[in-house]
């Protein structure tokens, strides 16, 4: 199991990812530029979150692979949603 050390880095890194989250806003960037450097920061986070504080890493490999299936079924209903609006 993991140290509180060890929550406690990732818990400052998700914080500066947070941070750089918010701080892209003023940056001036391109739309699409501010949107891809949001969704890879979200995407990071999410993964440090269910690795670490979910414990998904220590888990064997068949509760990692559930709850990816259940990650790309929920993704593929959110796309299907957004194209029946569209």
């Amino acid at each position: 199991m993991p140290s509180m050390k060890l929550y406690t880095v990732i818990y400052l890194a998700l914080f500066a990812m947070a941070t750089v989250q918010v701080l892209i806003e003023f940056t001036g960037l391109a739309y699409w530029v501010g949107v891809a450097a949001i969704l890879t920061l979200s995407l990071l986070k999410a993964a440090l979150v269910a690795g670490y504080y979910q414990h998904l890493w220590f888990e064997p490999p068949a509760v990692s692979v559930v709850v990816l299936v259940g990650l790309v079924a929920a993704l593929a209903l959110t796309f299907a949603a957004a194209y029946s609006i569209m």
